[in-house]
């Protein structure tokens, strides 16, 4: 393997230490869909009462959970901040450990107030974000302030969600920090990345600032900024979009991480921030986990066989350096950091296994390896340690998707033509605006306009598949929530493998099926027509 200087030191010097001014922010754009939903960042109400509720039976593996959270000396109630006006990371004068340990405070002392109810740790968690707020004006340094700005800005923004209406805690003043203090660092980045080459930096270095991105947008409610996180995410140039980020795919479902010839502390860095990214996603009702066919997924059990120790295929991966495009290389994947313990496995494994039904074994291993996950704090006192907000098992533990479910029948952000089974020559398809059977037409899968455990089914032209009147129809989607209601569909299993039954969101136990080759929303009967008529078979369009 061809070994490289240090990418960041190569532009500390023309990096200076003085914060330039942000690019124009994008403009403000209207939502198209409901408010955002708070708390909504990494956690939602839900799974706080889910959580709280395991921790009061003393259910196994919540317990273990909470119990590595409050051993954790910055979860104490007694915690003081210790605000700074500049925040320094690289170059002369650093002080950001006095930051990024407040930051772990504030947010294990919101979660312990969230999920055990105790005042004192509300408290806690108000001062030390309010005396912050209250303090920071810049985030200075050399290239290094991109990732003070992006880590510490999505962590941040989480603890903040989760004292959301809290007594005292300054709301509008927090919004200022993050929108006058962060999101300009984090914009130019991703805009300009230091003046380098696009591909010089590392996945990580985007992706931290595409997650401050995103938690900014949603904790002070901007659209635009939301929009531009996914946007990065699906159609970026640098190298945390998604497509460069898992830049080759190989046999056996595993995909190559972009890091994977760095070595593999930084790419399991990179696993926890892109799934940090795609839950904050999730809890908005976008699927970012499922898109480019699970390609998340596949570069999570990537990471994990190798670092559990199984041999895994590398491509060459070539790249330009620099701020000349220098060209470079890595022709094996690197053994630097193999099989090191960080909380980034509980979240993936989860999602993928338990709450959509998927199979992952790699990642399934990992997550027991790393059983009980801990937080900031817990793996080491460098920035390393704190890279991740970490407490998966705590936070992210969730019951298998109940059989007859939603759950990993159909892949979200894939491209599929549904095919009658008794019918195979024909499948769901669109006459002007009416659904009928006929040459099946591709339809992306997304996760449910109205739910996201369930789908919605969108045609080339932008419309969605829904039901008026029983009948089912191709339209545009209106905003409303009648219209997304009636565009979710959950799928249920059709008797043998591949095959899915869609059921009506807001009509239970309505499916779609065909009759006289037209499209309706029909009362389940139990026939064995019936359920052939309603039984349709995915496949690649």
């Amino acid at each position: 393997m061809v070994l490289q200087t240090s990418r960041r030191n190569l532009l500390k010097a023309a990096a200076g230490v003085a914060v330039l001014p942000a690019l124009p922010a994008l403009p403000s754009a209207a939502r198209t869909s409901a408010a955002f939903k708070h708390p909504g960042l990494l956690h939602t109400q839900a799974d706080f009462d889910r959580i709280a509720a395991a921790v009061q039976a003393g259910a196994q593996p919540y317990k273990a959970g909470w119990e590595k959270l409050i051993a954790n000396g910055r979860s104490a109630s007694t915690w003081k901040a210790r605000p700074l006006e500049t925040v320094v990371r690289g170059g002369t004068g650093q002080n950001y450990v006095q930051f990024y340990n407040d930051v772990h405070a504030a947010y294990q002392n919101a979660l312990r107030w969230k999920i055990s109810g105790e005042k004192a740790h509300g408290d806690a968690a108000r001062d030390i974000l309010n005396a912050w707020s209250g303090t920071l004006k810049a985030i200075n340094g050399n290239a290094d302030r991109f990732l003070a700005a992006g880590i510490y800005g999505y962590q941040i923004a989480n603890a903040a969600e989760l004292m959301r209406g809290y007594p005292g805690f300054n709301l509008e003043r927090f919004q200022k920090m993050l929108l006058t203090v962060f999101y300009p660092v984090n914009d130019r980045f991703l805009r300009q990345h230091n003046g380098a080459c696009i591909t010089n930096y590392w996945a990580n270095w985007d992706l931290c600032n595409m997650a401050a991105v995103m938690a900014i947008g949603l904790f002070c409610e901007d659209q635009a900024k939301f929009e531009q996180a996914v946007d990065y995410f699906k159609n970026g140039k640098g190298n945390g979009a998604i497509m460069n980020a898992v830049p080759f795919l190989h046999p056996g479902g595993l995909a190559q991480w972009q890091e994977s010839g760095r070595d593999q502390g930084h790419t399991m860095m990179g696993m926890g921030l892109i799934g940090t990214f795609a839950e904050m996603a999730w809890n908005q009702g976008i699927d970012l986990y499922g898109y480019a066919d699970n390609r998340i997924m596949k570069a999570a059990e990537y990471v994990a066989k190798y670092n559990l120790g199984h041999d895994v295929p590398f491509t060459t991966y070539k790249w330009g350096h620099g701020t000349k495009c220098a060209p470079r290389e890595q022709t094996v994947i690197s053994s630097a950091g193999r099989g090191q313990d960080r909380p980034v496995w509980e979240l993936l494994y989860n999602h993928y296994a338990n709450r959509r039904g998927l199979a992952v074994p790699n990642t399934k291993a990992y997550a027991e390896r790393v059983r009980a996950e801990g937080g900031g704090g817990n793996y080491g006192p460098n920035s390393g340690g704190f890279d991740q907000l970490g407490f998966g098992t705590l936070l992210f533990t969730r019951a298998v998707a109940a059989s007859g479910g939603s759950g990993g029948l159909l892949p979200t952000g894939a491209t599929r033509v549904l095919q009658s089974i008794n019918l195979p020559t024909e499948g769901i398809a669109a006459s002007g605006a009416l659904g009928v059977l006929g040459e099946a037409a591709p339809l992306r899968i997304v996760p449910g306009l109205a739910d996201a455990k369930g789908y919605s089914f969108m045609d080339e032209d932008g419309r969605y598949l829904r039901h008026k009147d029983y009948r089912l129809r191709f339209d545009t989607d209106n905003g409303t929530e009648l219209f997304e209601r009636d565009a979710t569909f959950l799928a249920r299993p059709g008797g043998a493998s591949g095959r899915v039954r869609l059921e009506s969101l807001n009509y239970p136990g309505r499916f779609i099926r065909h009759r006289h080759h037209q499209l309706w929303l029909d009362k389940a009967q139990d026939t064995s027509a019936f359920r052939a008529d309603s039984t349709f078979r995915p496949a690649s369009s």
